[in-house]
């Protein structure tokens, strides 16, 4: 990846919606050689994707939390079993595995704290391995979305 790459991905991570004519003049390329670079940029994974910031307040869910999890067993066959099924729960926004105790961090998103409350008794708390929850609330977002330091 040289200088004209990291270019490219500064300018996607300011306007995923950019044209490729657009990239090109932002950058100073053609649009033939632009092209190229961006399609092998998406081939390579450096782009991952492309998607639209939501609000989240905006659309009802204004309550956030980080849990943090202590596994009854560090196994493989326990970790795999709670990464699957930490997966498919559509209000944990994000799940990391941390070295140490705890053993996860998660953070999830709700309506309202009733939301929250029914999302802990229901989902957090039965998945599989867990010994221990512990949370704590959001009181507001000081960095958010930041992009890559490329």
């Amino acid at each position: 990846m040289d200088a004209v790459d990291k270019q490219i991905l500064v300018e996607l991570q300011r306007d995923g919606r950019l044209t490729v004519t657009e990239l090109a003049e932002r950058i100073g390329l053609s649009l033939s050689p632009c092209h190229r670079r961006l399609r092998a940029l998406e081939r390579s994974g450096a782009i991952a994707g492309y998607r639209a910031h939501l609000d989240p307040v905006a659309l009802g869910l204004s309550f956030q939390a980080l849990v943090f999890v202590t596994m009854r067993g560090a196994d493989r066959d326990t970790v795999a079993t709670f990464e699957n099924a930490v997966s498919d729960l559509p209000h944990v926004l994000q799940a990391r595995r941390l070295f140490g105790d705890p053993d996860y961090l998660l953070h999830v998103i709700a309506r309202d704290l009733p939301a929250f409350q029914e999302i802990y008794d229901q989902q957090l708390s039965t998945l599989p391995g867990v010994q221990r929850l512990t949370s704590t609330l959001v009181m507001k977002s000081v960095v958010e979305g930041r992009p890559l330091p490329l």
